[in-house]
Order: C-alpha cells, then structure tokens, then sequence
C-alpha cells in the first residue's frame, strides 16, 4: 500500500486559537476549537456543519490529544467524520509531521480526520473492509471480498492503539492491533514468551509493515460479561494461577511505573477535570504514599493490566488473557489489587448486577489476602481507582462529573479500609 501523501501546512493562521505555552487543554476543551476544526476540513476540501468533543486525552503540563465528532459537508455529500487535534506545551515532534500542522504565532496545532492517526499508520488499512480482505486473505488461504469482511472498533486511544475485531463470513473471526512503531517488538517477544510457557495468550497469526498485529480469537468469553451470570465465573485462586504461571523470564522484561509511582500524576489529571475533588484526593493520596513508604516496586511476573476485561473464561475456568504487552517485573500485589479496584469502580450496573460483583468481591479478596499483603492490596487498589478516575472525563460521558465522583468514593473507601 502506497505512503498517503503528507502535508505540512506553511503558517496557517487559525481566528480564535491564542499563543500559549501550555499543555493546550484549554484550547482543545473550550469553543474555541471550532474555527480550527472548521479550517481543517476547509482545507481538506469540505465545510464544517456541526462538532461536539468525543475524547480527551491530557498529560498536564506536556501535551493534549482531543478526538471529535464532526457533521462535514464534501463536495460528494454530506458524511459524519472524526478529527483527531493533538497541542503540546513544547515543539511539535517527528510524528506529528505525518499529520497537518496549523500555526498561529508559537502555537503549533496538529490535526487528522480518522483514519489518518499520525503514529498508527496501520489504522488506515484497518478502517476499511477492501483493505483488511487483502490482509486476511493469506492466512484463511484463499482471496476474500470485502462483503465478506465485518469490521467492529472496539477502541480507540488516539496516538496509541486501537483495537477491532474482524469476522470474515463462514470462517471465523479474529483480533487486530494498531500500534505504535516502537511497539511492534516487544509485543511480538511478550506473546511468544508467554505462548512458549503455556500461558493461555493469543496467537499472533502475522504482523503487517504497518503495524498490525492480528490475534486469534481466544475462547470463552470475556470475565466482564460473565461477571453477572448466576454462576461463578471462575474461582480467585484459577486468577492466582494463571499469574503464576508467567515464566521467570517476564521479570527480565523492562520495567513499567507502578500505579502508586504515577499517584501524583493521576490526582493531577483527576482535580484538573473535577476542581472539587481535589482536596479528597489529596488526603487519599497520603494515606496510599505513607502507607506504601519503603515498599520496593517488586521483581515477581506480572501481567500489568489484570482486570476483567482481559481474562477470557468458560466453565468456570481461566481460558485466555489478553492485552499481556504490559507484562513485565512488579508486585503480584498490583496485579490483584488492579482486579478489586476495576470491579469496585464498575459503572451503570442494576440492582442485580451490583449484588453480584459485590459478592465475587466478598469470595476473591480473602482468597487474594492470603496470597499478598491485605493492606498492600487495598492501597495499591486505591491508587488504581483514582487512575481509573480519569476515564469518564477522557471519554467525555454524559454523567462524567458525578461518575468520578463515584470511583473517587470507592478509591476513600478502599485507602480508609487499608487501616
């Protein structure tokens, strides 16, 4: 597939956007995106009709990557499009050439219209059904049509990943990975790592020159879903298992920063979003920080990101985990704390469902006190549930505000039953 042509635009002055050296989370959240919107799609040939933000993404003080849901008037018609605009508090960087860059003054803006993400150049073959049948094709053996082809975005994180599933007609489906250029390795070495130690990963069917890497499709069905049948989906020490199972050689892995190593960063997203809960979670950061003092960040295998969305079960047993490109040295304190802080944090659920996840929590967690420090494992959940505080706000839910608060609730309640 030929390189699409790249354009950097000469000093485009943008009405509305301000000099500034910050983080641009100002510029991306407020109306005054909209001229910039509106100039992107001008020069790409069309007219703005109507926008609202779908996603917000902010490292504070560095960089902000906004997402939005755009009305677009082309000269074939009118279409519904996604424009990615990424602001950073320093220079634009090597990818952020591969997009379109507006200029006002010192502000340097990058934009995209979906799916052109400047670091997931393989997101352009995945978007489209004629693309992804000349990919898939090799491996069922035999030349595929794009009918044949049904594409479902599960994610995505712009800049970072995304992840969809592909059913191709009468053969099955599979998963698909659009990631970074530097990612392409590691997750390759992760996956037969654990694949060569009977760890229940994916298989990695190929790996494209663009970056995507297709999975096969685990068996069972995901520990989310099956979290609200009326029998037990799997037993706390299967999770256990399953973790320990990780071979020796994951702790030889690069190292990635604990939840509580990023506490104060999180606690900066999160007030930034909701002013009001700063001082909470101030009070819940010192009691995690001073409760966790002199702890070392640990040297056993872990998964990274264990929670119910990437564990796959049936029969009451553990059958697959997904998402293993965080696998690496840790504590397995954080791994199972991770587990109780996602399934404290659960949103929307009824009557019924919230009774059910509350009584799994009542089963697992004396079954994970045994395994790891019980006051550790109730801190470092904390720490991870105000991580997971920045969700509603990134994704920009309609109820966002009263949904941090919730999860910042349950983050007080685990910190204050560590002591």
């Amino acid at each position: 597939m030929p390189e699409p042509v790249l354009v950097r635009l000469p000093n485009v002055v943008v009405p509305g956007m301000t000099v500034s050296s910050d983080d641009g989370s100002e510029l991306l959240t407020s109306e005054r995106v909209g001229p910039l919107l509106s100039a992107a799609v001008s020069h790409a040939g069309g007219r703005l009709v109507e926008w609202r933000i779908d996603h917000v993404d902010t490292q504070p003080n560095h960089s902000t990557t906004a997402t939005f849901s755009t009305v677009v008037d082309w000269p074939q018609g009118r279409r519904t499009e996604l424009l990615g605009v990424s602001a950073r508090a320093g220079q634009t960087t090597r990818s952020d050439s591969r997009a379109e860059i507006f200029h006002d003054g010192d502000r340097e803006v990058v934009v995209w219209i979906h799916p052109k993400d400047p670091d997931l150049p393989g997101l352009r073959r995945l978007a489209y059904p004629a693309e992804m049948a000349q990919v898939l094709g090799p491996l069922v053996g035999r030349d595929i049509s794009a009918d044949e082809v049904e594409i479902e975005l599960l994610g995505y994180r712009p800049r970072r990943r995304a992840v969809a599933r592909i059913v191709v007609r009468g053969l099955g489906a599979c998963y698909v990975k659009a990631v970074r250029t530097r990612a392409v390795g590691p997750m390759r070495r992760r996956h037969q790592l654990l694949s060569g130690a009977g760890v229940p990963a994916p298989e990695v069917l190929t790996i494209t020159e663009d970056h995507l890497l297709i999975l096969r499709e685990l068996p069972g069905v995901p520990l989310a879903s099956a979290l609200f049948e009326p029998t037990a989906p799997c037993t706390a020490e299967d999770l256990i298992a399953t973790l320990d199972a990780m071979p020796p050689a994951v702790a030889a892995l690069n190292s990635r920063s604990s939840w509580v190593a990023s506490l104060d960063h999180y606690v900066e997203m999160v007030s930034r979003a909701a002013p009001d809960q700063a001082r909470r979670l101030d009070e819940i950061a010192a009691i995690v920080k001073q409760g966790l003092a002199g702890v070392p960040a640990g040297t056993e295998p872990t998964h990274g990101d264990f929670h119910e969305g990437q564990v796959h079960v049936s029969g009451g047993r553990v059958v697959g985990l997904l998402d293993i490109d965080t696998i690496g040295p840790g504590r397995r304190a954080d791994d199972l704390a991770c587990m109780v802080a996602h399934l404290s944090t659960v949103q929307r659920m009824n009557t019924r469902q919230a009774e059910r996840v509350q009584n799994l929590l009542a089963t697992w967690v004396p079954v994970f006190d045994d395994r790891v420090d019980p006051v550790e494992l109730r801190l470092r959940a904390s720490a991870i549930a105000i991580s997971l505080a920045t969700g509603p706000y990134r994704v920009q839910e309609p109820n966002w505000h009263a949904e941090t608060v919730g999860i910042v609730d349950a983050a007080d309640t685990l910190a204050r039953r560590a002591g």
